[in-house]
């Protein structure tokens, strides 16, 4: 695969975007962040490919030691930490989204479907990922517990936040070609 100049300034602009994202944060044990709104955003903009690019390029800027985690952490044992699961699900959904947009087109309803079952996809990952710290840390914890911590009180805000992705995306993607 070879990147344009262009695309490569794309990519390193969301991959920017998320890591501003990841500082909006209200601190929870799996904290509410603006970080799903870039990842939704940045694939309905760039597309499957380039906006999974800029979503590994995100995690590998954290994975050396930047600070763009959210409440400004870096590092693998940031990864390796609860909210693991949900950051390395990030590529799960671009993934996802790639996949499916690329059997069903790139309209509206086909880039929704994508970018829901994507986000079930990344909740799904990250909810086994922290039941597993929790069970490694000999704490317990059911799933109906796990969701009700890591995943039930994001799906209304992600909703939002599709929905404003949707409708900034909409806006956005005719400038970012």
């Amino acid at each position: 695969m070879k990147l344009q100049t262009k695309d490569m300034i794309r990519i390193a602009l969301f991959a920017a975007l998320l890591c501003l994202c990841a500082y909006i944060c209200i601190p929870a044990a799996v904290p509410f962040t603006m970080q799903t709104f870039a990842i939704f955003l940045t694939l309905a903009v760039l597309g499957g490919k380039h906006g999974t690019i800029a979503i590994a390029v995100y995690i590998l800027l954290g994975a050396v030691g930047l600070p763009v985690f959210t409440g400004g952490r870096g590092g693998v044992f940031a990864l390796a930490g609860p909210t693991g699961g949900y950051i390395t699900g990030f590529i799960l959904m671009g993934l996802c989204y790639r996949l499916l947009t690329a059997r069903l087109g790139s309209g509206a309803a086909a880039t929704v479907f994508a970018l829901v079952l994507g986000l079930l996809v990344c909740y799904a990952f990250g909810t086994v990922w922290f039941m597993l710290l929790y069970i490694r840390a000999a704490q317990p914890i059911t799933l109906g517990a796990a969701l009700g911590m890591c995943v039930l009180p994001f799906l209304l805000p992600d909703a939002v936040k599709l929905a404003l992705a949707m409708l900034l995306a909409k806006r956005l993607k005719p400038l970012a070609r």
